[in-house]
């Protein structure tokens, strides 16, 4: 059995989650803000709760977005630390993803639209549908106005709306039979997605490990804001 280690901060939420002979441990809190101080004491209780030595995690997944810009920045550079430290491979995850598969845990929805609220008026935007547990990529993750935001090409069925992007709902032309706009990304969700993807061998070296912002400019450049 594996041993995995997940952690995730790209929202409001920060959470872990601990793989350990087939049993799953999280701990999960809404604490805006506040990432950088609590993420490694959650980790290190965690572990302690679970009577698990770190040098004993064989991988660790992370949320690598989309997300708030510090909150995604924060993860990768925790599990960079931790990575490098114990010479592990590191399994990065969508956030978007890590959303559909809440979804389909806590609602048994097996076909969801992800939307993150993004800022800027527009969401951070993905399908998914369910093949053998696992919530996959229906088309193309994207950041958009929610007006022109809509179903892959084929798309039918009902669909289940997640994430705080929902909180658009009037301007999406998107009408799902259920939302949760208040859902955030757990940890619980990415160490499952992440069990899937370290089955395949989708592990990385933790110097690859790359944030996905969707936005090809996540900052002003310093000539742009004196502009």
């Amino acid at each position: 059995m594996s041993t995995l280690l997940a952690l995730d901060t790209a929202t409001e939420a920060c959470s872990v989650a601990l793989l350990h002979d087939g049993k799953v441990t999280s701990h999960y809190e809404v604490i805006p803000r506040l990432h950088a101080q609590k993420l490694l004491p959650m980790i290190k209780e965690l572990l302690a709760q679970a009577g698990v030595e770190l040098s004993a995690v064989e991988a660790i997944a992370f949320g690598r977005g989309p997300g708030a810009f510090t909150g995604v920045r924060i993860a990768i550079g925790v599990v960079q630390g931790l990575a490098f430290a114990l010479e592990r491979p590191v399994l990065p995850i969508s956030n978007l993803a890590v959303l559909a598969q809440r979804a389909y845990r806590e609602h048994g929805a097996t076909q969801v639209v992800s939307a993150i609220d993004a800022r800027m008026d527009e969401v951070y935007w993905g399908c998914y549908r369910e093949q053998a547990g696992e919530m996959r990529l229906d088309g193309v993750e994207a950041v958009l106005a929610p007006e022109v935001a809509g179903l892959p090409d084929g798309a039918v069925g009902d669909w289940f709306g997640a994430g705080t992007g929902w909180g658009y709902a009037e301007r999406l032309n998107v009408k799902p039979y259920a939302m949760d706009a208040g859902m955030l990304p757990h940890a619980e969700d990415l160490l499952t997605l992440a069990r899937f993807a370290w089955a395949r061998g989708e592990a990385i070296r933790a110097d690859d490990a790359q944030p996905v912002y969707l936005r090809d400019k996540v900052a002003a450049t310093k000539a742009e804001r004196n502009a």
